[in-house]
């Protein structure tokens, strides 16, 4: 739990870990990464000034990469939740956002640039990196980071949370229209489709295929949602970012997020084949898409209470309390 702080309340009882930025030097942002001490982070917005973003959290090599049109811009090291207190999978939107925060369930512990990914308490902020995880079930970021990040993201963000290896794949498909276009049998079941719950903001596309359904957030607020057919067996999480639009057509980016998808596999429109939604969603969701929108995919279910596996996704109404 977490309590917001009226502004002009110092930090200075924070003491998270000493950060340090690294140099890039000529490795990318996702090949430093891999060799960063805890504490230690990279910051490259340049690659990529513009455009909506994706956050990536791996629990296992406690790291985080920021990508920007699906280019990495930036990443960390971090601290997640220590056991007995773990922090939840999952596809999460930034919910709300407090420079100054402090903990109503932890001693008044301090979680400085504070941005919230569920209503029960976990939320990424700037804290102590030991190397290992030590958290409550937040993310700790050093504090040069979470300053950066804050300052970058907005509310509505997309963040995913995995437990697996997350290699990105650049991959150029100028014959890959919007996601879904060549999806053109219905699939059964109901769809909603209610834009005006949120006009503006980044799109992201989630599908179960435990579910058999597609949910399509913006600005993390559920507009849409259908049924959908998967044809082939889907195993692990994994996510797709439409990096840019040119005259050769949609440059995408595939972050691999398991063991089960691996290799320099290329990005093609029959990657959306296998998935057969009704053609009104088809058409809603086309005509929505941009720059930075992200597909996520996922075995799992986006429900939970149901035996077998289920992942956190969306809690975009503040709790009644």
């Amino acid at each position: 739990m977490i309590r917001h702080i009226l502004p002009g309340v110092l930090l200075l009882a924070a003491a998270p870990a000493p950060a340090q930025q690294v140099e890039l030097g000529t490795g990318s942002v996702v090949e430093t990464v891999k060799k960063m001490q805890a504490g230690e982070y990279v910051w490259a917005p340049e690659f990529a000034p513009k455009g909506p973003m994706l956050l990536i959290v791996n629990l296992n090599s406690q790291r985080a990469v920021l990508y920007r049109n699906g280019i990495p811009i930036g990443a960390s090291t971090v601290s997640t939740g220590r056991p007995g207190y773990p922090t939840p999978k999952g596809i999460f939107t930034i919910l709300q956002k407090h420079v100054e925060h402090y903990s109503t369930t932890y001693d008044n512990a301090p979680m400085p640039y504070m941005q919230r990914l569920t209503w029960r308490g976990v939320a990424l902020h700037a804290g102590r990196l030991p190397g290992y995880p030590a958290s409550h079930g937040c993310i700790r970021l050093p504090l040069g980071f979470a300053k950066l990040l804050y300052s970058a993201t907005r509310l509505g963000m997309t963040v995913v949370i995995s437990d697996e290896p997350a290699t990105p794949i650049i991959a150029s498909s100028p014959g890959m229209a919007q996601p879904l276009q060549v999806n053109r049998h219905p699939a059964s079941g109901g769809m909603s489709w209610h834009p005006e719950r949120s006009p503006k903001g980044p799109v992201s596309v989630i599908f179960s295929a435990a579910d058999r359904r597609a949910l399509v957030l913006r600005n993390g607020v559920e507009i849409g949602s259908a049924a959908v057919e998967v044809e082939e067996p889907i195993r692990g999480t994994w996510a797709y970012a439409l990096r840019t639009i040119d005259g050769a057509g949609q440059h995408w980016i595939k972050l691999s997020l398991s063991s089960a998808v691996e290799g320099n596999e290329s990005v093609g429109k029959e990657e959306w084949a296998k998935f057969k939604v009704p053609d009104a969603f088809r058409q809603a969701v086309a005509g929505i898409v941009a720059p930075g929108t992200t597909v996520v995919v996922t075995s799992d279910s986006l429900r939970t209470g149901d035996g077998g596996r289920s992942i956190s996704v969306l809690e975009a109404d503040q709790p009644k309390n």
